[in-house]
């Protein structure tokens, strides 16, 4: 049997989650509704009440109703949304979840989604995935449809699109539950073992010869794209413990980080694996740019520097001597900090396709302020150093990295 989570607020959106349930029903699949509202009646029966969502949370809908701070209640229903979900999932009457909403619902629904591991099939429906979705999608695999109109009633326009939703929900839960019955192995318990690797477009070449090496090799090869939220799902999942090691060979969103661009993955990046003692090989692949958005959006203070467009969406700048010395210090500080066996190869001849000799972004003397401070940085620390006398996406470089990760591995399996 599949089953099927709707979880919103069924005092303003209870029409609407009851024709998907109806709809849901009719396609086969069974039903579980959960309440997230906190004021108004219910316009439709709940299988999982908003008094016990507020109990998942560790209070009484009756507290939340009467507290002065509304976006305190909203975020604990969330919380009370979140277990509840994780609840069912464990219970084996989750195989999917399907919500719709404002940015109040998305909010609550997308936060309880995200509890959920990766693989189950997560559908929002929602007037806000449009704009940006980071926040709702966090580092999971939400999938998010844009509603067109506001979810406010079964409409000539909205009708259409909730019953996709429905198809798409009942089809995903499907394959899933079949898929759950043969018990496949859990992330990271497979027979081969996982590695996560980091990529942009400018690091591919590279970055590819040490992935088709770690194959060789025996392990299975996550490549992560460093557009800020794939280098948060990379720390994510390496905090879980699920990776054997990590190939962490492109720290673009650290320039973006410091410089101010659009694609940063937040200050803890490059932190997750070093606390979890996970076997790091690190490089500074594209460390030698920013990425703003397109060219005519660039902020005043950069239009004198190496200004590149990268495609219609992004536009790069090359970073400053000073700059660099400043990520050589920040990477060499994270490192220091990690608590298993780490490297950093240093590919002395460019870190990036711009970057490479007769690239606009050839640079050497703000590569070797980079390597400078990541020396001086790293000093008297258990990490590594070892420097390579080629570029980032040089085969054989990406190689060597992929081979010393493999031995640092093969180290903590042995000393296991």
């Amino acid at each position: 049997m599949t089953n099927v989570v709707l979880v919103g607020t069924l005092d303003t959106k209870g029409v609407e989650y009851g024709w998907l349930r109806e709809r849901l029903l009719r396609a086969g699949v069974e039903v579980v509704l959960v309440d997230t509202g906190i004021m108004g009646e219910p316009r439709v029966a709940a299988d999982v009440s908003r008094a016990a969502v507020a109990r998942a949370a560790g209070t009484e809908l009756s507290l939340l109703r009467s507290a002065a701070d509304r976006g305190a209640a909203v975020t604990t229903m969330a919380r009370g949304a979140e277990a509840t979900l994780v609840r069912l999932h464990a219970e084996g009457r989750l195989h999917g979840v399907l919500a719709i909403g404002g940015s109040g619902g998305t909010s609550i629904a997308t936060r309880a989604m995200r509890a959920l591991p990766l693989g189950v099939p997560k559908l929002m429906v929602s007037s806000m995935a449009s704009g940006d979705t980071a926040p709702y999608v966090g580092s999971s695999d939400i999938t998010m449809m844009y509603s067109v109109v506001d979810i406010a009633g079964i409409n000539s326009v909205s009708a259409p699109i909730l019953a996709n939703a429905v198809a798409a929900i009942a089809g995903m839960a499907g394959s899933f539950a079949r898929a759950s019955a043969e018990r496949p192995p859990r992330l990271g318990t497979g027979p081969r073992p996982l590695v996560a690797a980091s990529m942009a477009g400018v690091t591919t070449s590279g970055v590819d010869a040490a992935r088709e090496r770690l194959t060789e090799l025996g392990y299975e090869v996550l490549v992560f794209h460093v557009s800020g939220t794939g280098g948060r799902t990379l720390e994510t999942l390496a905090a879980q413990g699920i990776f054997a090691g990590v190939l962490d060979l492109t720290l673009s969103e650290l320039a973006d980080d410091l410089c101010g661009g659009i694609l940063t993955a937040g200050p803890d990046r490059l932190s997750a694996a070093g606390r979890a003692g996970v076997p790091q090989v690190v490089s500074l692949g594209a460390l030698d740019m920013v990425k703003f958005g397109p060219l005519e959006s660039l902020p005043q203070r950069v239009l004198d520097r190496g200004v590149h467009v990268h495609n219609p969406s992004i536009t790069v700048i090359r970073t400053s001597e000073a700059e660099c010395a400043e990520l050589g210090r920040r990477v060499a500080a994270k490192l220091r900090a990690a608590t298993g066996p780490t490297a950093v190869c240093v590919p002395l001849r460019g870190l990036s396709t711009l970057g490479a000799p007769g690239g606009p972004y050839h640079d050497p003397r703000a590569d070797r302020a980079l390597f400078s401070a990541l020396r001086e940085g790293l000093r008297g620390s258990a990490a590594r150093l070892y420097d390579y006398d080629t570029h980032i996406n040089d085969p054989a470089f990406g190689r060597a990295a992929a081979d010393r990760l493999h031995a640092m591995i093969g180290a903590v399996s042995a000393a296991a």
